[in-house]
């Protein structure tokens, strides 16, 4: 394979063999039952509708689709001699936590992750960390960039994800925090090239990135600077590259119509540009505190 080259910058990655990664695995078993009660309807003529709190069957939130109610758990019975698993007939925020321990972290995240709080960030939760490494293996990655290189959880699973000769260009304007970052990458077993480290501001560092070089940037920084990290990812990306933000819930603030801070509202405005943007195709992802993504087009 050719080097990766970022013209505009000058720097060449050259391509690491999958040999020279030599991946630290540590295994966590986790066993998880879940049985889907309630099947739905596959016809699309009727509206979803929520349960009648005041019918003497009804139990409050719990949806009905098509017209049919979800089966409380006591109304399933396992067959004879089948082993009783846990069962979810509902789903809300009691149980968002599932998707964060549906995959477990291994010694080297739960490490970065401790660093992270001990340097007073906050990092992407695990949910949000595993659909980056999934988007990342889906785009088939070989060049990601990364707006807030923390202490190196959205990186490692960001490279996890990647094609083993890809390269992550990630830009942090606090120099301690990727030097801790690359501790974790040589800690996971990710050779030295796999990585590149640009210490500064994003909005002064990205205008420097070659033009439609990545498949994937993901944006981690200041929210109130997520409209010029739109237009920046939107130049540095190759058509069908995909870009995200993390943290647009803003722990909660995002759907309070009484919350009308400056950041709050440059978050607000980013995600309904993004909505209504003829040049992207957008989902917002219900993981970590909102994982926004977008494809373009």
């Amino acid at each position: 394979m050719p080097p990766h080259r970022d013209v505009a910058l000058g720097h060449t990655s050259s391509v690491g063999s999958s040999a020279q990664q030599g991946h630290h695995h540590i295994h966590l078993t986790r066993q998880i039952g879940i049985k889907v009660l309630g099947r739905a309807s596959t016809r699309t003529d009727r509206p979803f509708s929520w349960i009648n709190a005041r019918s003497p069957n009804a139990v409050p939130g719990r949806p009905v689709i098509c017209g049919r109610k979800y089966r409380h758990p006591a109304a399933t019975r396992p067959t004879a001699g089948a082993p009783k698993e846990a069962a979810i007939s509902e789903f809300g925020p009691a149980h968002a936590a599932l998707a964060d321990t549906y995959i477990g972290e291994d010694a080297v995240l739960t490490y970065a992750r401790a660093q992270a709080a001990r340097t007073g960030i906050r990092a992407i939760g695990p949910s949000g960390g595993a659909c980056l490494r999934l988007l990342a293996a889906a785009l088939d990655a070989k060049a990601v960039a990364e707006i807030g290189t923390g202490t190196g959880v959205s990186g490692l699973y960001l490279l996890r994800g990647m094609r083993s000769d890809g390269v992550l260009t990630t830009v942090d304007a606090e120099p301690v925090r990727q030097q801790l970052a690359r501790e974790a990458y040589h800690a996971a077993g990710f050779a030295p090239n796999r990585s590149r480290f640009i210490p500064g501001r994003a909005l002064e560092v990205l205008p420097r990135l070659a033009d439609r070089q990545y498949d994937l940037v993901f944006c981690d920084g200041d929210p109130a600077e997520s409209q010029e990290y739109l237009a920046e990812s939107l130049r540095l990306l190759r058509p069908g590259g995909m870009v995200c933000f993390e943290g647009v819930f803003q722990e909660g603030r995002l759907a309070d119509p009484d919350d009308g801070d400056p950041q709050t509202d440059a978050v607000r405005e980013l995600v309904r540009d993004i909505r209504e943007s003829d040049r992207l195709l957008p989902a917002l992802l219900p993981v970590s505190d909102g994982l926004l993504c977008a494809v373009k087009r």
